[in-house]
């Protein structure tokens, strides 16, 4: 017989939620994506005014430029977002420490806009304040919507991001690694690699598989399909 769960306790046994502070996810993504459409693109283009050989080295080329262009792009880009956030810490902990009552009602009004009366509003501001760090992390949250205890990792985002690229990056090339010299197979390992993030992505989001694959897909081929022709105008010109 399942035993009914008691409201007093906290609402988590119906439903969880996923880590979205982490970093992880977003660059995991975007490396993958990023691998996937730009070296499946640089196939198409230089297969399309080149030989095998050509795409092989291209492709490699491409794999360990952009797969570290990717990683320290990410670093730079969450450490700084972190530094702005710490930077935004100290000026929070200043208005604190010099006018802690001034900021204590501060937090009155915004929970009584939040719905609570006033005297409710002023006890639970008070309860806040007799822990420095958490009415600090508390005006944070309320002030900015960012909890600096939940900050991102500059070096998660960066080898997810640096090791799903290499892993996107390498998919259009399998053909050519195992003697194919057909165009079409690596566009065609391309195409399903992006099906396949994009189905694999939609578990995190929670759209519908089909959707997210056939997006994913939507992009790559919009990218390959410019490359191609570029690829096509230039092996015309010079040949």
């Amino acid at each position: 017989m399942r035993t009914q769960p008691d409201p007093r306790r906290p609402h988590d046994f119906d439903h969880r939620h996923g880590d979205v502070s982490g970093g992880w996810l977003r660059a995991a993504t975007f490396g993958a994506m990023d691998g996937l459409v730009s070296n499946t693109a640089l196939v198409a283009g230089v297969g399309a005014a080149g030989d095998s050989q050509a795409v092989l080295i291209g492709g490699f080329a491409g794999l360990v430029a952009g797969a570290f262009s990717m990683a320290l792009g990410e670093f730079a880009s969450v450490q700084t977002a972190n530094e702005q956030i710490e930077s935004e810490v100290r000026v929070e902990r200043r208005a604190l420490s010099r006018y802690p009552q001034a900021e204590e009602a501060e937090l009155t009004d915004a929970m009584i806009q939040m719905g609570m009366r006033p005297e409710t509003a002023r006890q639970a501001a008070q309860e806040i304040h007799r822990d420095a760090d958490q009415a600090l992390h508390f005006h944070l949250v309320q002030e900015i919507g960012i909890d600096p205890r939940e900050k991102p990792s500059p070096y998660v985002a960066a080898g997810s991001s640096f090791v799903t690229f290499a892993i996107g990056a390498v998919i259009p090339l399998i053909p050519f690694l195992l003697g194919a010299e057909l165009l079409w197979l690596g566009l065609l390992c391309g195409g399903l690699g992006l099906l396949v993030a994009g189905a694999v992505g939609s578990r995190f989001t929670k759209k519908p598989i089909w959707f997210a694959a056939l997006r994913q897909l939507a992009f790559g081929v919009v990218a390959v399909a410019a490359t191609y022709l570029v690829g096509s105008l230039i092996g015309a010109a010079v040949t």
